[in-house]
């Protein structure tokens, strides 16, 4: 964490561009400079006192050199027209390799409402694949890309805008722009902007695994939402432009298709969606852990809100509402996503840090391992996963489909390419079912813990938009087995249950045998409302 951080700011030193900071110095700007550049040497400072690290630096050479070698290989300049981008300087702070670095002291704050960003920077582990290493498998778990607010968030926050327009007497400094705002997200489905993530996720997935991609055809499923199924298939486009651009692939590979959508309703067994575990559905006692947090942070907030705005008709709850307005119309206003929402200037770097644990704090005790059943509705998925790395039927009682499962159709065992394409939600049970965050300790309900606090565990580090989850396994030097390991938005998450090497990696079997407790159903039995 030291040395990054040394990092950091001697490259700062060295010259780069320095950042065109807002006049109290914790807002971002709107210029354009400001978005390409990097955080200031006193944002860099705050931020990793906190135990905060992120990646915030890059220069723009190696993106130049990557197009013009896909326009040398290709024989054509295409990729504006694949990504949405009409030129290199709009792209420089949104790449095919390190996602969304646009003011970074904000967007990477959102929670499960971030863009996605790549952690390899930061991971403590080498995110490369091994010199002596041979991919032989991988399996890509993809959430959808950036979307508008559901139905209900939306018209609940077309409601608030409307409340405090007609109940402010004045609309003062930086809320003055609400007087003749108006809402006009959609709802529910993906943002052009999110189309563009899933487009980049799916060059990177190929680039990253074009050794074996070059020959073979992915198996693709998805959870049945538009905005997942949508997903999927903007990822395969990127995938087969990568393909058709790589000299060395073969060209007569039919191009790749989502071979299976799997219904999301109550009636059907699906592991990339959670309904099946009444109990679990009924739970909502993380409610009362994000609203017990909520108290602690948003009072001053709000007390500011009703300074700017004489007489505005306020709540706690409609504080985090309105931050979430921020990230949503930042995703849905250019499909580049050049330009925050004015939103977004209204709150603080640290009430950003803060809005981030808030939303960690839901994703953690509803979906992840502070949830006695959380795990449980990963178990499914973690069996099937079990079933491709060794080549056998799928053993599993909780969510598999088996009418789906049994069929070398709609569920191949042969397969070294799968991608597989869901929700934050069930991501985060999943996650957990593959113990991936077991050396975090119960998230604090009360006191903000850092990024170094919870190893590695924030809504933002694991379920952004688009964010991805890469189980691969390889087979390297003289090893006779194969090893696995797993990465999290680019960031080598070490193994448990496991004897793991300096790689994070385990050998396969030893891996398998790790996972016992999703084998062995998890804590399904719990899910009948009788028990």
């Amino acid at each position: 964490m030291a040395d990054l951080k040394t990092g950091l700011l001697s490259y700062k030193a060295r010259g780069e561009e320095d950042v065109e900071e807002a006049g109290d110095g914790t807002r971002p700007t709107n210029s354009l400079r400001s978005q390409n550049s990097s955080l200031s040497r006193s944002s860099i400072e705050e931020i990793f006192d906190q135990a905060r690290c992120f990646p915030a630096l890059r220069r723009q050479g190696a993106l130049v050199a990557m197009y013009l070698l896909l326009a040398l290989l290709g024989g054509a300049f295409i990729l504006s027209k694949v990504s949405g981008a009409s030129s290199l300087e709009r792209e420089s702070c949104n790449t095919v390799d390190r996602g969304y670095q646009c003011y970074p002291e904000t967007s990477h704050f959102w929670g499960q409402n971030s863009p996605y960003f790549s952690l390899g920077e930061v991971s403590e582990i080498s995110p490369e694949i091994p010199a002596d290493c041979r991919v032989t498998f991988t399996q890509i778990l993809s959430r959808h890309g950036a979307r508008y607010p559901t139905s209900k968030k939306t018209k609940l926050y077309s409601d608030i805008v409307t409340r405090i327009q007609q109940s402010a007497e004045s609309f003062n400094g930086d809320f003055a722009f609400l007087k003749g705002y108006k809402y006009s997200l959609g709802a529910d489905n993906l943002t052009a902007f999110g189309e563009d993530e899933l487009t980049k996720s799916g060059i990177q997935f190929y680039n990253r695994y074009k050794t074996l991609a070059r020959t073979i055809v992915p198996f693709v499923r998805a959870s049945g939402s538009d905005r997942v199924v949508a997903s999927g298939e903007k990822f395969l486009e990127g995938f087969q432009y990568a393909k058709m651009v790589d000299p060395s692939s073969n060209k007569g590979d039919s191009a790749p298709k989502i071979s299976v959508v799997i219904d999301e309703s109550d009636s059907s067994n699906n592991t990339l969606s959670h309904n099946g575990c009444v109990a679990f559905e009924d739970n909502k006692s993380t409610d009362s852990v994000q609203s017990a947090f909520l108290e602690g942070f948003t009072p001053a907030i709000l007390d500011r809100f009703k300074a700017g705005l004489p007489g505005a008709n306020l709540s706690l709850s409609d504080v985090t509402y309105i931050m979430d307005i921020c990230a949503f119309e930042t995703v849905a206003m250019t499909p580049d996503t050049n330009n925050l929402s004015p939103f977004c200037s209204l709150f603080t770097e640290k009430e950003w840090l803060q809005y981030d644990y808030y939303q960690s704090l839901g994703k953690y005790y509803g979906f992840g391992d502070g949830n006695p059943l959380g795990s449980t509705q990963g178990v499914g998925f973690v069996n099937e996963l079990v079933a491709r790395l060794t080549n056998a039927p799928v053993e599993d009682h909780t969510t598999v489909n088996h009418t789906l499962d049994s069929n070398p159709e709609t569920f191949p065992l042969n397969a070294t390419i799968y991608a597989d394409f869901t929700h934050d939600n069930i991501m985060t049970s999943i996650h957990a079912a593959l113990g991936l965050y077991n050396s975090t300790g119960k998230l604090s309900k009360t006191k903000m813990q850092s990024v170094v606090e919870t190893k590695g565990y924030s809504a933002a580090w694991t379920v952004s938009f688009g964010a991805r989850t890469y189980i691969e396994m390889m087979q390297c030097g003289s090893e006779n087995e194969p090893l696995v390991r797993i990465l999290v938005n680019d960031r080598v998450v070490p193994l448990h249950g496991c004897k793991v090497d300096s790689l994070g990696r385990c050998r396969r079997d030893d891996f398998v045998r790790g996972l016992s407790f999703a084998r062995s159903g998890g804590n399904w039995a719990s899910c009948s409302p009788d028990n």
